[in-house]
């Protein structure tokens, strides 16, 4: 059995080349699951906001260095970060990168100030929702109505505070 592949984490621009795929493949999976208006949702912030001068952060993770998954996360409020983008290339899902991207977002935002992670997904989305779940967000939503019914289901989670060695408590 041969070992997996080494990921590296980057922090990058969205002007990066490397987004590409991921701006692709995330505006694909939108417009098949709510039509073609959904391209919109891409396009919805500036692309600066996911900068650390206005508070966020996009990352890839890279594997042989191809990107494989990504994320980024955008200020909310001053004590929030607002999750978007999250992203695992068609050919690499089923390995847990999504949580790897997730663990490394919440890391990042909390080294900011951050205390606080917020996101949405839409309600045609059932492998967001559970991951969202799996990882230990809170929905602000009731979890037995038909998502349909509610439109973009909200989550949060509290991040811990600084452990004394600098990294976030686990």
């Amino acid at each position: 059995m041969t070992a997996a592949p080494e990921l590296t984490v980057i922090q990058v621009p969205v002007s990066d080349p490397r987004v590409r795929p991921l701006l692709r493949e995330l505006g694909h999976e939108y417009s098949t699951r709510y039509g073609k208006d959904a391209h919109a949702e891409i396009s919805r912030y500036p692309d600066e906001e996911f900068t650390e001068p206005y508070g966020g952060l996009l990352l890839l993770l890279l594997e042989r260095g191809e990107p494989v998954a990504g994320g980024a996360f955008r200020r909310y409020d001053a004590t929030t970060a607002e999750l978007k983008r999250i992203w695992t290339h068609s050919a690499h899902r089923r390995r847990g990168l999504a949580r790897r991207v997730i663990a490394e977002l919440e890391r990042e935002a909390g080294t900011r100030g951050y205390r606080r992670v917020y996101l949405t997904t839409g309600p045609r989305q059932p492998e967001a929702r559970g991951l969202y779940l799996a990882t230990g967000y809170t929905p602000l939503f009731d979890t037995a109505a038909d998502p349909e019914t509610i439109g973009p289901l909200p989550f949060e989670k509290h991040l811990t505070t600084e452990a004394p060695t600098g990294r976030a408590a686990e």
